[in-house]
């Protein structure tokens, strides 16, 4: 498993709420921010011109992103969202969306009287500090980006129950 093939890991979750009670959840970077353990804090910079301004994200609005780590401190990144289907999808780029060091997704569909609710992370392709690591230890490659990976699912599994508990209320 290499960086550059932009390894992956999902989790879902059931939730007893309808999408449309998910939803402003899901798109709420502050309620991600809260239910991570490894992002401290979001707020959304100013909307571009045009179609999508307003209090809701939509595709092309950013986000700052703070963040800390046990081992790498602590650090900021400027999201765009990519993605924006009400009540279906929303998904970000972390950095550079031609070139991103993540991507993020969430996807609802209807399930059981309620919501399933998956979120999608991949690694990579664009350079991050998970890189620079890489970069100085290249043989332990394989070993850096499971950890990384198994960081992502714990946090993936944090946020969706966190989501869950929320929208069951």
């Amino acid at each position: 498993m290499r960086y550059a093939d932009r390894p992956t890991v999902e989790a879902e979750v059931h939730i007893a709420a309808t999408p449309a009670r998910v939803w402003p959840l899901v798109r709420d970077i502050g309620v991600v921010a809260d239910t991570s353990e490894e992002l401290q804090e979001a707020n959304w910079l100013p909307a571009p011109e045009g179609p999508g301004e307003g209090d809701a994200p939509a595709v092309g609005h950013r986000f700052r992103g703070r963040n800390a780590h046990p081992q790498a401190g602590e650090w900021e990144t400027v999201s765009e969202v990519v993605e924006c289907d009400e009540e279906r999808a929303f998904a970000w780029a972390v950095m550079d969306t031609a070139n991103p060091s993540a991507l993020w997704r969430f996807t609802l569909r209807p399930a059981d009287g309620g919501t399933a609710l998956r979120q999608w992370a991949q690694l990579g392709p664009g350079p991050s500090n998970l890189t620079t690591v890489i970069e100085r230890m290249p043989d332990k490659e394989e070993r850096i980006v499971a950890g990384r990976l198994r960081e992502f699912q714990q946090n993936i599994e944090r946020t969706l129950a966190g989501i869950k508990e929320r929208a069951e209320q």
